[in-house]
């Protein structure tokens, strides 16, 4: 698919979708391709209506159940939305991160996303018992104590909280221009397993205002601690992400 016209969201875009009876791949998943290329293509920007499932049924050759399906698709991936008496449109982007062994800014720059970062704390001091223990510490080690704003394309995402050996710390100008990670393998410190854990929360009201969501809002979380080769604790962090913006993505093999 090539597409070229862009949409307002006044009237439905006609876009440019193509099919291929002969693939493998199901025709409500190429279909679902399609427009969600255009959507991240910004050919159909957040608001941006599409055809409805008789004009695409009909242009495309397809059956309604065919085309329903395909829509669907983006609808439970967050990326459209059912309106009555408006019609199917785009909604605001979502970040989809794969559950993987990689940073936040790394993924948000690797998918072309503007990703910024405000350090609200950054303190080095002697870690409580607890903290000491889950990162390993000798006795007489300092503990940085980090917590971060991610915002993306200039909107909020992501509270980031982590705990790491004084000796690995970064600076908080290095944390203000890069990712967490970037700024540790710059000292030669690498990840090379992690134990995560994904849950889900509801806001109060600091988060709210952070994340700009209202109090109670849905958000998701993930507690994540890092090793490297040699069996040294990097990190531990616990992060908090707006469930309207953001997702997990696992691939699953037999």
């Amino acid at each position: 698919m090539a597409p070229q016209s862009t949409s307002t969201g006044t009237e439905p875009v006609e876009l440019p979708l193509l099919v291929d009876r002969a693939a493998s791949r199901p025709l409500y998943l190429q279909l679902a391709d399609g427009i969600e290329t255009a959507v991240r293509d910004g050919v159909l920007p957040p608001g941006s209506r599409i055809e409805n499932e008789v004009a695409l049924s009909k242009r495309l050759g397809l059956s309604r159940p065919t085309v329903r399906q395909g829509i669907q698709e983006l609808v439970d991936k967050g990326m459209l939305v059912r309106k009555r008496g408006v019609g199917t449109q785009v909604v605001e982007s979502r970040v989809n991160r794969p559950v993987a062994l990689t940073s936040l800014y790394d993924d948000l720059a690797s998918a072309g996303k503007r990703p910024t970062t405000e350090v609200l704390e950054y303190r080095v001091g002697r870690p409580s018992p607890e903290v000491a223990s889950r990162l390993l510490l000798q006795p007489g080690e300092l503990v940085l104590d980090l917590v971060r704003l991610r915002r993306v394309d200039g909107e909020p995402l992501a509270l980031l909280m982590n705990s790491l050996p004084e000796r690995f710390a970064p600076t908080r100008e290095e944390l203000s221009t890069t990712g967490l990670y970037d700024a540790l393998r710059r000292r030669g410190v690498f990840a090379a397993v992690a134990h995560e854990r994904i849950g889900a929360i509801t806001a109060d009201e600091e988060q709210g205002e952070l994340l700009d969501e209202p109090v109670g809002a849905a958000l998701l979380t993930m507690e994540r601690k890092v090793f490297s080769n040699d069996g040294a604790v990097i990190e531990h962090g616990h992060h908090v992400y707006r469930a309207s913006r953001y997702t997990f993505e696992v691939t699953l093999v037999d």
